[in-house]
């Protein structure tokens, strides 16, 4: 018996050698070159068109016309610099930091609501650091330890996840504990992103459909009830943007300022754009015109032609790391990339969606554009991620 005990665990033992000898074999791969070079070209138009957008307020604010681009662009080469490290590291080490990276996510976030340590701007407590020297948003590490908590979770149940106790359950309180915390800064678009990154993992993960159904009914359902409440006038949370989002010229000189000076840098782009630094409405006329509006003056400056090609290069990124979750070697790589991509689709659907109207103000930005270092450091370090698990992807059979 105790031959026979033994004689299974070194067969055990020799199987998981050869696991991680395969493993290391294609970690030595090369990175997906399309998702690389489109990445760093996102990179460098953004950081052009962040120049671009910020001289005027720069210039008016520090007397230092490149003083945002200048920090944008430090933060854009030690991300670079990272994310190409972090793509040649096997991305099979990141389970080993989804519990520690969930835990201080979660300590951050309750840092910052706490008076007195968070950093409050536009009447939004969102902020950890030294202000006016270095901060950044705990929601940028949450939206990336939610990802990689719940790639490495569900990629070790399989069928697991149809049930609702092994499926449902356990990652409701996670996302509910973020959304509670996000809820208190308030910080309406982080806690969207979070909760679609989750589901997003879930569905993939093998979570039974009618429970997506349900779940997408319901937050429908949700969204139309408080609009019709505040439109009443029985709820006032909200009540500026959502009245300004029907009609922003009800307003036009306070609440719907900001709302009627974006649609206003957007029409005035017409096809082919008023020209590259040309702009006007950057000229302190459209508020945030460097961070969450930036795609207004993209527009205004490029036209609709240029604003449609920028669209379809992030098109192409989102596609192309859809294309490596779906070749992706085992089920963890896929679902690390599926986050990470869920969250670039939406944060960019979404900022678009707000800065030409077709949905209320949530104070989102733009990947790659928006100003913000640690955002787009982590965005890069996302990447990087990403381009490791494109490094196992297996080699198509011959023949």
């Amino acid at each position: 018996m105790e031959r026979e005990d033994y004689r299974a665990y070194r067969e055990q033992s020799e199987r998981r050698r050869a696991v991680a000898r395969k493993s290391a074999e294609a970690a030595k791969g090369s990175m997906d070159l399309p998702f690389l070079l489109l990445t760093l070209l996102l990179t460098a138009i953004g950081l052009v068109m962040l120049f671009s957008a910020s001289f005027p307020s720069a210039l008016y604010e520090s007397g230092d016309a490149a003083y945002y681009v200048k920090r944008q662009a430090f933060f854009a080469a030690a991300g670079g610099t990272v994310m190409l490290v972090v793509g040649k590291v096997n991305y099979q080490r990141w389970r080993g930091a989804a519990k520690l990276l969930l835990g201080l996510s979660l300590f951050l976030l309750i840092l910052v609501i706490i008076p007195g340590v968070g950093i409050t701007i536009n009447n939004a407590t969102r902020w950890l650091g030294i202000e006016g020297v270095f901060t950044f948003q705990p929601s940028e590490i949450a939206k990336l330890a939610v990802i990689v908590y719940f790639a490495d979770s569900i990629s070790k149940k399989k069928e697991k996840m149809e049930d609702l106790r092994d499926g449902l359950l356990p990652y409701v309180p996670i996302l509910g504990c973020f959304a509670i915390l996000m809820m208190l800064e308030p910080h309406l678009s982080g806690t969207i992103l979070i909760m679609g990154i989750g589901i997003m993992l879930m569905v993939v993960g093998g979570m039974k459909r009618w429970l997506v159904a349900a779940g997408f009914g319901g937050v429908g359902a949700v969204a139309v009830l408080y609009v019709k409440l505040v439109e009443a006038g029985i709820l006032h949370y909200g009540e500026g943007r959502i009245l300004m989002w029907k009609d922003p010229w009800l307003d036009a000189q306070d609440t719907g300022y900001q709302m009627v000076q974006s649609l206003i840098s957007i029409g005035s782009g017409g096809l082919l754009g008023v020209g590259f630094g040309k702009g006007r409405q950057k000229f302190l006329f459209l508020p945030e015109e460097h961070n969450d509006f930036i795609f207004a003056i993209v527009c205004e400056e490029l036209g609709l032609i240029g604003a449609c090609i920028i669209i379809l290069v992030f098109m192409m990124l989102i596609l192309r790391g859809f294309w490596i979750a779906l070749h992706a070697r085992d089920r963890f790589g896929t679902l690390l990339v599926v986050g990470v991509m869920t969250q670039i689709s939406l944060q960019t659907f979404l900022n678009i969606a707000v800065v030409t109207g077709l949905l209320p103000a949530t104070g989102i930005s733009l990947p790659f554009f928006s100003y913000g270092g640690t955002a787009l450091a982590l965005q890069l370090v996302e990447m990087g991620i990403v381009l490791s698990v494109s490094r196992q992807i297996p080699a198509p059979r011959n023949g």
